[in-house]
């Protein structure tokens, strides 16, 4: 067997042409010459008797279609293999490995059950039966009926409609059921304890606190009063309204949050707890935290990178006066006199996180958002243009990145367009992968990020975005 490898072959093969060139014999060339001649001559006289026959000249015209359909076929055939070759069907793929006789799975179940003596017992024996653990329970008293919430280690072969007729054996209804993971096994006091440390400490935990309190739901921010018209929205009573799957509260930030989960009903217990996050929130006031990094950047120039708040919006809006008609506009994407009312906003707690970039003196030089949008997280950036390429976008979307991937995210995206050669780099020196598409005249660059070690709760979404993002 030879020892040779493709590649070592195709060097040979290489070498062997550039040492030996090919030498055409006059035998070939004249017989090519002849061809050429024999195939005129032919062409010439089928040419002649078809003109001077009866139906000559639609006689060419038919052949002529004939050949540019043939050539047309032929050239679609010859496209059609190749894409074949380049995109083959994929290869079936190998069964799923079955579970072992010891595998388990976790689930979070929700049923309910009559509130009466034994009917817990019931639906424990009837979980038992299928082979089923209860961690830990929760019950959310309704009057005549009690919901419970359990989490449940079952066995990995057990289906999920397996699990709902067991409940339903047992005296359940209206069961919910949904995959948990290690993070569930934290019971209820101390996740509620945690949740409240992170809302103290940090005012815009406060929807990613609720998010991770209820699960999936989606949570809606309500200024007081619209940045457009600046008309007054409906003020909300001081204890909030439950209404099955609606929960509406106060925004301690003013305005109101909008808790809305349509596949499953709140509890009284959930409406309880909501409230008191929120009233936390509320006694707590105005806060953001105060520790930030002193960074030199390469020109030898000192900045401060912190979080920035509500009492940012003076010095926002003096970098805005500094700040060339092209910059707000690449920014906000709108019209240049709307970025100043859009400010209050998006310096506010509810819709995401925003870092600030001052130099020696306190100046403010650049703003940093991350915006909570539906199911998305965008980041955008504004840096005045005297300090514009020196680093300062590089650094405060490295840190939004960062807090993306602590909140559970897994991508985020940035609106700009294709001219915007800065944001672009930025993005780009993240080394993360990156998706281009063009949307409406702009471009969305959206960028993967590695799942995290021990990933959080994904962070709170809010379905009316945050303003100045693609339609400010």
């Amino acid at each position: 067997m030879s020892d040779e490898t493709p590649e070592t072959t195709a060097r040979s093969l290489d070498d062997t042409r550039r040492h030996h060139p090919r030498h055409h014999h006059w035998r070939r060339d004249l017989a090519e010459l002849a061809a050429v001649f024999t195939a005129v001559a032919t062409a010439d006289c089928v040419a002649d008797t078809v003109v001077h026959g009866p139906d000559g000249p639609a006689l060419l015209v038919a052949s002529a279609g004939a050949l540019l359909a043939t050539a047309a076929f032929h050239t679609w055939f010859s496209r059609r293999r190749a894409r074949t070759a380049d995109h083959p069907p994929p290869a079936p793929s190998a069964p799923a490995p079955t579970p072992g006789p010891d595998a388990t799975a976790l689930w979070r179940m929700r049923t309910t059950v009559r509130d009466s003596p034994g009917s817990l017992a019931a639906l424990g024996r009837a979980l038992a039966d299928r082979g089923v653990d209860i961690l830990s329970l929760q019950t959310h008293p309704l009057g005549d009926a009690t919901v419970d919430e359990l989490l449940l280690r079952a066995p990995a072969a057990l289906a999920p409609a397996d699990l709902t007729r067991a409940a339903a054996t047992g005296g359940g209804r209206s069961t919910w059921l949904e995959r948990a993971d290690a993070h569930d096994l934290v019971d209820a006091p101390t996740r509620v304890l945690r949740l409240a440390t992170r809302t103290a400490v940090d005012p815009a935990e406060l929807p990613l606190a609720l998010r991770q309190l209820l699960g999936r739901c989606t949570i809606r921010s309500t200024p007081a009063r619209s940045p457009r018209s600046g008309a007054a929205t409906e003020p909300v009573p001081h204890d909030g309204v439950w209404e099955e799957t609606v929960m509406r509260l106060r925004d301690p930030a003013g305005g109101t949050i909008t808790i809305e989960r349509p596949h499953l009903p709140f509890t009284p217990t959930e409406f309880a707890r909501a409230r008191a996050l929120v009233e936390l929130d509320a006694r707590l006031g105005p806060r953001v935290p105060h520790r930030g990094d002193v960074l030199t950047l390469p020109e030898g120039n000192e900045i401060t990178v912190r979080r920035a708040g509500p009492g940012d919006l003076v010095a926002a809006r003096e970098m805005h006066e500094r700040c060339s008609p092209a910059t707000l506009a690449r920014r906000y994407h709108g019209p240049v006199r709307d970025a100043d009312r859009y400010l209050g906003h998006l310096l506010g707690p509810r819709f995401g996180r925003t870092l600030a970039a001052c130099t020696r003196s306190g100046r403010l030089v650049a703003l940093g958002h991350l915006l909570w949008d539906g199911e998305e997280t965008e980041v955008a950036l504004l840096v005045e243009d005297a300090w514009q390429r020196r680093g300062i976008g590089g650094e405060l979307l490295r840190r939004l990145v960062e807090m993306a991937a602590d909140t559970g995210c897994d991508s985020v995206y940035a609106v700009t367009t294709a001219a915007n050669t800065g944001i672009v780099a930025t993005m780009r020196s993240l080394g993360l992968p990156l998706d281009y598409q063009v949307e409406e005249g702009t471009l969305v660059i959206t960028a993967r990020l590695a799942p995290a070690p021990a990933p959080a709760t994904p962070g709170a979404r809010y379905e009316e975005r945050a303003p100045s993002t693609r339609q400010p």
